[in-house]
């Protein structure tokens, strides 16, 4: 029980450490009336270079901020418990591909926000279910597909000022993710649903008791167009 509680700890404390991360940015704009929205991502220059590491951290406004903050605590956790072994990893791929991939194609605009992170969590978990062919890790799949199903809607070019690039190129990497490290990370749970034997000959000491048990959210990624230009 105890070890099943420092799991989940572990599993919740560095999703919340992001989380915290991206409030004390907003807040310390907010305490210094400044805009690090310039900051963001602009794509083929060579100052948004940087913004593939800085954009995710950087949001327009609170509302922009708190849409993002919950699934990012809930996706991260979940890839924290289930994902243990690799989930550094998969934060890493998910957060390179994205930035690069948006730098390279998405709009001239500066994009800003950390959805894309959460539409390749959403994919990420979805497919590496499906991938596995795990009962439990295919149950968790429907579980999300549950939750942020309608963030489909996200990766078309529906909303105006809404960086669907970043969303789309993020599920994109959520899916690759998931197929390179299908073999790593935790070990499906084969489940014997018997052939037909003599009772006698069952040993019930090696029968498997697999009894686990473990709103909708939007999610928005700003974009922002140079000066003098209208924000879409």
């Amino acid at each position: 029980m105890r070890n099943k509680t420092s799991k989940f700890f572990i599993s919740v404390l560095y999703p919340c450490l992001f989380v915290i991360v991206l409030w004390g940015v907003k807040l310390f704009e907010v305490a210094e009336k400044t805009d690090f929205s310039w900051y963001g991502l602009y794509p083929r220059t060579i100052h948004g270079l940087f913004g593939i590491f800085t954009a995710p951290l950087l949001h327009a406004n609170f509302t922009h901020l708190m849409s993002n903050s919950l699934p990012l605590l809930v996706l991260g956790s979940i890839i924290f418990f289930f994902y243990r072994t690799i989930a550094f990893q998969v934060f890493f791929w998910v957060y390179l591909m994205t930035g690069l991939w948006v730098w390279a194609a998405a709009r001239d605009a500066y994009h800003i926000g950390a959805s894309g992170l959460i539409y390749g969590f959403v994919t990420f978990l979805f497919f590496s279910g499906v991938f596995r062919r795990d009962t439990r890790l295919m149950a968790l799949s429907l579980f999300v597909v549950f939750l942020y199903g309608g963030t489909v809607w996200g990766i078309f070019p529906i909303q105006p000022g809404i960086s669907w690039e970043s969303h789309l190129l993020g599920s994109l990497a959520g899916l690759i993710t998931a197929y390179y490290f299908r073999k790593e990370g935790p070990v499906s749970q084969k489940y014997d649903f018997g052939e037909e034997e003599d009772e006698d000959t069952i040993d019930p000491e090696n029968s498997e008791n697999t009894d686990d048990s473990e709103s909708e959210v939007s999610v928005s990624y700003k974009y922002f167009q140079k000066e003098n230009e209208e924000e879409k």
